[in-house]
C-alpha cells in the first residue's frame, strides 16, 4: 500500500449551504481517483456518536470534540476526511485544527436567505415560529471562520463549480496528485 498524505477538509457553513452536498460530490471523484476518503456528516455523528447531546454551545463544542477526534485517527493514517458540519463557533474549530494538524478550513457560504428557500425540511421556519431552540442563524449565532483556507460560495456557484475549486486546492496543496 502506497503511502498518502491524509488531511481533513472542514466544511463549514450555515444549515442548508451546501456542506454534505459538497462532501459527497467531492468523495465521490476522490474515490473515482482512488483515494481513502470517508465523509463524518454532522446529521450522522449526531446520530451514532453524539446520540444525547442537545444545541447548547457545550453540547455543540462536545459533538465538534468527537468529530476532530474521529477526523484525526482517519488524517494519520493517510484518508482524506471531508467533515460536513455547521460547526458555528470559531474556537471549536480552532481547537480541532490543532488537534488533527493537516486541516482545510472550508468556509461554504451561502446568505442566509437562501439557506432558508433551500430548506426542504422547513428547520429555518420551525425555528422561525419558536418551535426549534438554539438554531444556527436564526436564534443562535454562526461565527463564520475570518482566515479559511478556501470560501465556496453556493449561492453564485454550482455544486460541481464548488467541488472543482476545492479539488483545485487539494492538488495545488499536495493532497492529491495532479
Amino acid at each position: 500500500m502506497s503511502e498518502e498524505r491524509g488531511a481533513t477538509v472542514w466544511l463549514t457553513g450555515l444549515p442548508c449551504s451546501g456542506k454534505s452536498s459538497i462532501a459527497r460530490l467531492v468523495a465521490a471523484e476522490l474515490r473515482r481517483r482512488g483515494r481513502r476518503v470517508e465523509i463524518l456528516d454532522g446529521d450522522a455523528v449526531r446520530e451514532h456518536l453524539s446520540k444525547g447531546l442537545g444545541y447548547s454551545r457545550a453540547d455543540r463544542d462536545v459533538n465538534v470534540q468527537r468529530i476532530a477526534f474521529v477526523a484525526q485517527l482517519l488524517t494519520r493514517n493517510g484518508v482524506l476526511v471531508l467533515v460536513a458540519a455547521i460547526s458555528p463557533y470559531a474556537q471549536a474549530r480552532a481547537e480541532a485544527r490543532a488537534r488533527i494538524g493537516d486541516f482545510i478550513e472550508v468556509h461554504v457560504d451561502c446568505p442566509l436567505a437562501e439557506c432558508e428557500r433551500r430548506d426542504v425540511k422547513g428547520l429555518y421556519a420551525k425555528a422561525r415560529a419558536g418551535t426549534i431552540a438554539a438554531f444556527t442563524g436564526v436564534s443562535d449565532p454562526y461565527q463564520a471562520p475570518v482566515a479559511p483556507e478556501l470560501v465556496l460560495h453556493t449561492l453564485e456557484q454550482s455544486p460541481e463549480q464548488s467541488v472543482a475549486q476545492l479539488l483545485s486546492y487539494l492538488e495545488a496543496s499536495g493532497f492529491l496528485p495532479l
